[in-house]
């Protein structure tokens, strides 16, 4: 038996075209439901997200802090992880981007990690599951808050 050869075909990469009929109209959509009042973070950071919960008819604001593991998807579909101790239990919950019931989120302090998923936290206990934080000394501070009055005295 003879197998057949497909060829495939070759399409311009350069020239890029703006989406017509449903996607255009999906584009929009996504484009309506993006929030843009988020900080920018990344893996590793620990977060301080305040969650809208209804009890009943009364509506408060709790905070949830802990660091990101994961970010995941683009566009109105995405989403990060976030998970803490509490009372030597791990929780881990998944806020999406464009979801009303998330109010806020703040930075509470910035991580440095070299993967952009940290599932491997899950396993590890105690000082062990920590992450490198870049921590400004005294020294550091007052040097760089002189910089900033040199370069705003220019």
């Amino acid at each position: 038996m003879a197998s057949t050869k497909v060829k495939h075909r070759r399409t311009s990469h350069g020239t890029q075209y703006a989406p017509k009929g449903v996607s255009a109209r999906l584009a929009a959509v996504e484009k309506s439901q993006m929030r843009s009042d988020y900080p920018v973070f990344k893996a590793g950071d620990t977060l301080k997200v305040h969650v809208r919960i209804k009890e009943g008819e009364k509506e408060r604001i709790q905070i949830f802090e802990g660091l990101v593991i994961a970010l995941a998807n683009s566009g109105a579909n995405r989403s990060f992880t976030v998970r803490k101790v509490s009372h030597g239990v791990g929780v881990e919950r998944i806020f999406m981007y464009a979801s009303p019931k998330v109010a806020k989120v703040e930075i509470a302090q910035e991580g440095r990690v070299r993967r952009a998923k940290l599932y491997y936290i899950r396993e590890l206990e105690g000082k062990a599951a920590k992450v490198d934080r870049e921590i400004e000394t005294q020294a550091s501070a007052a040097t760089s808050a002189a910089a900033k009055e040199a370069k705003a005295a220019k």
